[in-house]
């Protein structure tokens, strides 16, 4: 499945449409840039959902703060049960740097589409 459709999929649920990025999140991202936002998103995914094994997963992507938290709420790549829900990403098993680039691509999208409907 590629970005495009996924979030399609993702906008005709509830839970996950509802999320938007703030004034400060826009402010934030224009601030910083792109570029800069998408290796915050490398590194958030590659530190909290790339292991093989989270500890506090489910919980490990804050509500608020950064745009890219937002991004992967809206795009249900929060953790590992709901990559596996929305993206058949399975679980047990260390994220391939394919799988994060998806990843981040998703989010990136997402983002990207925020700025523009803002």
């Amino acid at each position: 499945m590629n970005s495009n459709e996924i979030l399609l999929r993702l906008s005709k649920s509830k839970f996950r449409s509802s999320f938007h990025l703030k004034e400060k999140d826009i402010e934030y991202i224009k601030r910083k840039g792109l570029d800069e936002i998408r290796k915050h998103a490398y590194d958030f995914i590659s530190k909290r959902l790339a292991p093989k094994v989270i500890l506090n997963d489910g919980k490990q992507t804050p509500m608020k703060g950064h745009p890219v938290f937002i991004g992967e709420h809206a795009t249900a790549t929060c953790c590992r049960e709901c990559l596996y829900k929305w993206h058949r990403i399975a679980k047990d098993k260390e994220l391939s740097q394919e799988e994060i680039d998806y990843i981040v691509n998703v989010i990136m999208l997402w983002i990207e589409n925020e700025l523009k409907n803002n």
